[in-house]
C-alpha cells in the first residue's frame, strides 16, 4: 500500500471511530456531570476531603478551589522535582535545577506540558509517577470542571449555584480518566510500548559491534494519559517520534485517536445536558470543519511545498516519521496543534514555512477544534456567544443563546476571555525579541527566528506545550517568563469562564421568538466559522506576517 494510499485509510478510519464514539462518551460524561448518586469511593474521598458531596458552590467559590488545588500542585511538584535525588526510584538521577523545576511544576499544571528538558536523562520514576502523572489527570479534569460550569450557567435559571469542584473532580478522574487511561495503556503494551520497572535502561549491541544504552522504563502509562488528557509530556525527548513511545502505525493512528476523542465527544455532552442535541450537532461541524481544514493544509503544504527543491524531494521529508510519511505526521501535527496535547511526531522546525505557519495558526486561534478537554469546547462556547452578539447588532435586538440574553456583563468576560491569552503570547515574545541576550536562543535568524520564539510562547500561553525545537529553552529568562506566561494563559481564561457561568445562571430563561437566531442550523454554523476566523486574524496576522508568512513568500 501507497503511502498516500495508507494517509487516507488512517484518516477514514479516525472519522469513523471518532463519529461511533461521539454519542455514548459525550453521553456518559453528561451522566458523570449530572449524576445525583456518588459512589462509595467517592463519599469516603469527599470525608477524607471534608467536603459536602451534595452541596453546590457559587462560581468564585468554584474558581477559588480550582486555584487552590493547582497551587498546591505548583508546590507539590516543585518540590518533588527539587528533592528527586533523595527520593527512591530516583534511578540516580540528580535534583532538578530551580528555575527548570519551577517551569516543569507550572507546565504540568497547566496542562502544558512545555519540556525544556529529555524526560529519559532527567527524571526517577517516583518523579515521573508521584508528581507529572498524577498532574496529567488532574490538570485535564479541570478542564472540564470549567466547561462543566460554563454548561450549567446555561441550564440552570435564577441561581448563584454553579456545581460543585471537588465532586467534579473527583467523578471524571475515578469515572472517566481512569478507567479509560488504563484501557489505553493495556492497548499500548500489547502494541510494543513497554512498561516496566525492574530493569529500566538494557544494554545493547548495534550492527556495527559497538554498545548502546536504551532507557525503556514505564511508557505505555505515562502515554495513556499524556494523550487522552491533552497533556503531550512524553517520556522521552523525541516525544511520539521516538519509536519507544509511538512504535508503529496503529500506536500513531491510536494516539491520534486518543488525543481527540474525549474533546470531538464533548459537544454532545454539551448538548445532552441543554436538552437539545442539535446544539451539540452545531459546535462539533465547526471543529470538525476546522480539523479536517488544518490536516487536509498541512499535508498539502508538506506534500507540495513552496520551491523546486521540496518539489523534486517529493515532500518535505525533513524531520519526518519516515515510518508514517508525510500523511501520517501531517495529522498527527494537525491534531496535535488544534488540542492542546503538544506531542508531537515530527519535529516542527523543519516543516515548511506554511506548514509551520499552519500549525502555529492553529494554537492561535485557542485550540478550539476540538481543543484541549475542556477548555476547547468552553473556548469554542465563549466564541459562540461572540457569534450570536454579532446577528443580535445585525437586527436590532438584545441577542440570546439558548434562552439567556448576552447582556454587556457577558460580552465583557468574553471580550477578556479572548484577549487574554493573546496579549500574554504576543507581550512575552516582543519582550524575548527585544533583549540581545535572549536572541541569542534562536537557532535561526530572520523570520525563522522570530517563528521559532512566536511559536513556543503562543504554544505555551494556549497550554499547548509542542516545540519549534530550534530554541534553546532551558535558560533561566525562558524558563521563568515561560512558566508566568503559562500559569496567565491558564487561569486568567478560566477565571472569565467562570465568571460567565455565574453571571448566565442568575438569568432568567428567555423564550425564543420570530427574531431568535437558530443556533443549530447551517447558518449559525457558518457565521460561528466566520468568527474564529477573523478573531484570530485581526489578533494574530501582524505576528503571521513577519514570520512565517515572510519567509514562506520570500
Amino acid at each position: 500500500m501507497s503511502v498516500v494510499a495508507a494517509g487516507w485509510l488512517q484518516a477514514g478510519l479516525l472519522v469513523l471511530a471518532l463519529a461511533v464514539s461521539y454519542r455514548p462518551l459525550g453521553d456518559y460524561i453528561a451522566h458523570i456531570l449530572t449524576s445525583p448518586k456518588h459512589w462509595r469511593i467517592e463519599r469516603f474521598l469527599y470525608r477524607l476531603m471534608g467536603v459536602d458531596g451534595d452541596a453546590d458552590q457559587t462560581w468564585p467559590v468554584y474558581v477559588r478551589s480550582m486555584l487552590a488545588i493547582s497551587a498546591v500542585g505548583v508546590l507539590l511538584l516543585y518540590l518533588i522535582l527539587r528533592v528527586q535525588d533523595h527520593l527512591m526510584l530516583a534511578l540516580g538521577m540528580p535534583a532538578m535545577q530551580a528555575n527548570l523545576a519551577y517551569n516543569t511544576a507550572a507546565s504540568f499544571v497547566t496542562n502544558t506540558n512545555w519540556q525544556n528538558y529529555s524526560g529519559e536523562n532527567t527524571l526517577g520514576y517516583t518523579a515521573q509517577f508521584a508528581g507529572l502523572a498524577v498532574q496529567n489527570f488532574v490538570s485535564a479534569a479541570v478542564g472540564i470542571c470549567l466547561v462543566a460550569t460554563l454548561i450549567r450557567g446555561f441550564v440552570r435559571r435564577q441561581t448563584d449555584r454553579v456545581g460543585n469542584f471537588w465532586v467534579d473532580l473527583t467523578r471524571l478522574n475515578l469515572r472517566l480518566l481512569l478507567p479509560f487511561a488504563f484501557v489505553v495503556a493495556i492497548i499500548m503494551v500489547a502494541s510494543g510500548i513497554p512498561q516496566e520497572l525492574s530493569n529500566h535502561v538494557h544494554t545493547l549491541t548495534t550492527v556495527t559491534g559497538g554498545q548502546q544504552s536504551l532507557y525503556t522504563g514505564a511508557t505505555a502509562s505515562q502515554e495513556a494519559i499524556k494523550e487522552i488528557g491533552t497533556n503531550g509530556g512524553g517520556i522521552y525527548n523525541a516525544n511520539s517520534a521516538h519509536p519507544l513511545e509511538n512504535p508503529n502505525g496503529w500506536t500513531n493512528w491510536l494516539e491520534i485517536y486518543s488525543l481527540l476523542v474525549i474533546s470531538f465527544s464533548l459537544p454532545r455532552t454539551f448538548g445532552k445536558m441543554v436538552g437539545s442535541p442539535k446544539q451539540g450537532y452545531a459546535i462539533v461541524s465547526v471543529m470538525a470543519a476546522l480539523w479536517a481544514a488544518s490536516a487536509a493544509l498541512i499535508t498539502w503544504f508538506e506534500a507540495r511545498g513552496w520551491g523546486n527543491a521540496v518539489a523534486a524531494a517529493k515532500g518535505a521529508m525533513e524531520g519526518k516519521e519516515v515510518r508514517f510519511g508525510i500523511p501520517g505526521s501531517s495529522l498527527f501535527t494537525a491534531s496535535t496543534t488544534l488540542t492542546s496535547t503538544g506531542a508531537v511526531n515530527n519535529m516542527h522546525d523543519s516543516l515548511t514555512p506554511f506548514g509551520g505557519g499552519m500549525a502555529l495558526f492553529d494554537m492561535m486561534m485557542g485550540e478550539i477544534a476540538p481543543g484541549g478537554t475542556g477548555s476547547g469546547l468552553y473556548g469554542m462556547l465563549i466564541l459562540a456567544i461572540v457569534t450570536v452578539f454579532i446577528a443580535g447588532l445585525m437586527v436590532g435586538r438584545t441577542p440570546e443563546y439558548l434562552g439567556k440574553k448576552i447582556r454587556p456583563a457577558e460580552m465583557k468576560y468574553a471580550a477578556l476571555y479572548i484577549l487574554a491569552t493573546p496579549a500574554v503570547a504576543l507581550i512575552a515574545t516582543g519582550i524575548a525579541i527585544a533583549l540581545p541576550g535572549e536572541r541569542a536562543s534562536m537557532n535561526n535568524s530572520g523570520p525563522h527566528g522570530l517563528t521559532e520564539i512566536l511559536y513556543a510562547f503562543t504554544s505555551m500561553a494556549n497550554n499547548n506545550g509542542s516545540a519549534f525545537a530550534g530554541l534553546n529553552g532551558n535558560t533561566a529568562f525562558f524558563n521563568i517568563t515561560g512558566s508566568v506566561v503559562m500559569l496567565l494563559g491558564r487561569f486568567l481564561p478560566m477565571i472569565f469562564v467562570g465568571a460567565l457561568a455565574g453571571s448566565l445562571a442568575k438569568q432568567k430563561l428567555t423564550p425564543a421568538c420570530a427574531g431568535t437566531l437558530e443556533t443549530h442550523k447551517p447558518l449559525f454554523v457558518g457565521m460561528l466559522l466566520g468568527v474564529v476566523l477573523i478573531v484570530v486574524g485581526l489578533t494574530y496576522f501582524p505576528a503571521l506576517a513577519l514570520g512565517p508568512f515572510a519567509e514562506g513568500l520570500k
